[in-house]
């Protein structure tokens, strides 16, 4: 029953990881596209995502980030065989891809706290995207497991992958003819 219990806890953190993950970048984007606004909007909107960032990262994102790994650990204690699994590897090097991301976007935050962002708005979209092929390529591998279907799993993640960024590229285009058409 023991299980159970630590199983839901480390989804709801997943889940609540991945939340703050997938919003974090839009205020990443929000604060760069400031950037384009008259001074007096633009310091009063980055200020606004400032500070929507920094509450966002350290209070919700960064605490399920460790919760999950905490409830995450204490599942393998329960059921240590999974580590002879190839998918349990194979999840957890995707696993370790997404605190390489994570700590990607504490970088990107440090940036925010001293006033500026290098990264363009467009760059920062498609690094959103990296999170949501991590969370396909982890979900696909925990619920199928056996090895055709992880092998069909990946070739649908470099799908959703290409399909994903023809996405971005066909927005920036209507994007780019909407802010023409407005000119």
């Amino acid at each position: 029953m023991d299980y159970l219990y630590i199983k839901s806890l480390h989804i709801i953190f997943v889940t609540t990881w991945f939340a703050g993950l997938f919003y974090i970048i839009r205020l990443f984007i929000y604060f760069k596209e400031a950037e384009e606004k008259p001074e007096l909007e633009r310091n009063i909107l980055q200020k606004q995502y400032q500070l929507m960032s920094k509450r966002l990262w350290y209070i919700i994102t960064w605490p399920s980030a460790i919760l999950t790994l905490i409830f995450a650990t204490w599942l393998l204690v329960l059921q240590p065989d999974w580590l002879k699994e190839s998918w349990m590897h194979i999840k957890l090097t995707f696993v370790l891809a997404l605190y390489i991301y994570h700590f990607s976007c504490q970088h990107i935050i440090n940036q925010i706290e001293k006033g500026y962002l290098k990264y363009s708005s467009t760059s920062l979209r498609i690094w959103n995207e990296v999170a949501t092929i991590i969370l396909f390529a982890i979900v696909f591998l925990v619920v199928l497991k056996n090895s055709l279907g992880w092998v069909f799993g990946v070739l649908g993640i470099v799908g959703v992958s290409i399909l994903l960024m023809l996405g971005i590229k066909l927005y920036k285009i209507i994007r780019t003819k909407k802010d023409w058409d407005n000119s």
